[in-house]
């Protein structure tokens, strides 16, 4: 049972799998996408019923709808518990953290050119690593603490030191909140602190933590303790198909025009020039919004400010506690970044590896024969894992003078990784050790069932489903059109 009964679309889907049997899946890949809440989804349903474009007060659903777009981003202003001061903008941008990311590396660069370095952690997705490296002169990436596999948080001396050697020249410090690899979260108020205390910004990509746990914007409430702008992704945060957001200090944003420009930011255009808009965050979000995301986004966080983010975070603290310990008591396992909650804040997030078994090989036999959804790879972390894998990409027992090197190593560069969510249960996390132990215990006859191909992945021998004989949308289509009246349209 959920504990905080909510529903989530696809808790109770099926699937056939290799042995025969019919299975409920056992969602652990939150990390990539969460499910959709659906009490959030139906708000967005239902406003499709009103549904218009904003940027008019003309009818009476244009009017419902600038009401709720509105709404939606006064959520995000509460959820982070700021006022409606102004001081703090929400913008709505893409469909994840790294259209504002891109938008604020952009921006932090063209507002002090002459600061041409930006520190970013180790840790970091591509997401908060790839548009620093575009836009800044020179990216300095921060060590870690402790070593590999066991890495933790960011190292706070390093980092000063670092601010110290560069002192004059770092534009910012690109963090984040929570490692979407390890779920080993970063003390971000500290390093907002030391930032500051250089003339540098904070940016935190807050992509992997605002589902798990409360994260204000300064936590004492000091202002050299408070993050200048953080990104997410609402469809990290059960609200699939909603847009990406970012709140920001307007002071970063204002007095520079936009990357993009177009409808709803101007106040006026003739054929000579334009003049852009000084009202947020319309002069961020050029063009039709994603009207029914934002709504659905809303709504989700109006929910969990109910639920109460610190019960969250403890529920989910529980069921994490519950697997790192199985799996530890596992020989065979080895657990990326510092196991040990109690030293190193960890969310809901754990990447491992089984001795001897590629990673491939691993999240498939989960997954074809006890419905375990979980991800393998580098997750757009490469420099992160490659760090957490050295000491056993070392270890391996290959001739890399002989043949490609590179492609000896490749299938065991990565992990395993399963990550939760509020509708996460011990029955999904049994289900996760069921299939891990099962796999130590018949290595050689799991191995025979497969073969790699090129790109990594390994695909059973004698059992294969294709996608469109789960889920067919013409099929649905035509399902659907057959219970339609229609009028005089031919179909």
């Amino acid at each position: 049972m959920n504990r905080f009964f909510l529903h989530f679309s696809g808790l109770d889907t099926c699937y056939r799998l290799a042995d025969g049997r019919e299975a409920r899946r056992h969602y652990l890949d939150s990390a990539a996408s969460t499910l959709a809440m659906n009490c959030a989804r139906q708000v967005a349903d239902e406003l499709l019923r009103h549904y218009a474009n904003t940027h008019s007060q003309a009818h009476f659903s244009a009017r419902i709808v600038n009401y709720v777009y509105d709404w939606a981003h006064r959520q995000v202003l509460d959820f982070f518990g700021l006022n409606h001061s102004g001081h703090h903008v929400v913008c709505f941008a893409g469909t994840g953290s790294t259209t504002g990311l891109n938008r604020l590396a952009r921006a932090l660069a063209t507002r002090r050119p002459e600061r041409d370095i930006v520190l970013v952690s180790l840790m970091e997705h591509h997401a908060n690593d790839l548009p620093h490296r575009k836009q800044a002169g020179q990216v300095i990436h921060i060590p870690l603490m402790g070593q590999a596999p066991a890495l933790g948080a960011v190292d706070l001396a390093a980092l000063e030191r670092l601010l110290e050697h560069y002192r004059g020249r770092v534009n910012y410090v690109a963090v984040s909140a929570a490692s979407n690899v390890t779920g080993i979260v970063n003390p971000v108020h500290d390093i907002a602190a030391l930032a500051h205390a250089y003339g540098a910004w904070i940016v935190v990509d807050a992509s992997q933590y605002v589902a798990h746990a409360h994260l204000p914007l300064s936590d004492t409430g000091a202002a050299e303790r408070e993050l200048d702008a953080v990104a997410f992704s609402g469809h990290k945060l059960y609200a699939p198909g909603s847009p990406g957001v970012m709140v920001v200090r307007r002071a970063l944003l204002e007095g520079q025009e936009p990357d993009e420009l177009g409808g709803g930011m101007v106040e006026d255009v003739n054929v000579s020039g334009y003049q852009i808009t000084d009202r947020f965050p319309d002069r961020e979000e050029a063009g039709t919004p994603n009207i029914p995301g934002a709504a659905q986004l809303g709504a989700v966080l109006n929910v969990l400010q109910r639920i109460g983010m610190a019960k969250v975070h403890v529920a989910e603290q529980q069921l994490l506690r519950h697997l790192l310990t199985e799996l530890a008591a596992i020989p065979e396992v080895r657990i990326y970044g510092d196991p040990d909650p109690d030293r190193t804040l960890r969310l809901g997030v754990v990447s491992f590896n089984l001795a001897g078994l590629e990673h491939g090989l691993v999240a498939a036999v989960l997954n074809d024969y006890h419905n375990v959804a979980v991800r393998n790879g580098c997750f757009c972390a490469h420099p992160y894992v490659r760090e957490l894998l050295k000491p056993e990409l070392w270890e391996l027992d290959l001739d890399l003078d002989t043949g490609d090197a590179e492609a000896l190593i490749q299938p065991w560069r990565g992990m395993v990784r399963a990550s939760l969510g509020l509708y996460s249960t011990e029955e999904d996390i049994e289900a996760l050790l069921t299939g891990v132990r099962d796999l130590l215990a018949h290595p050689d006859h799991y191995r025979a069932q497969y073969r790699a191909d090129g790109d990594g992945n390994f695909r059973h021998q004698t059992f294969a489903v294709a996608p469109e004989s789960l889920f067919d949308p013409e099929a649905v289509l035509h399902q659907t059109l057959g219970h339609l009246v229609t009028r005089s349209y031919m179909l």
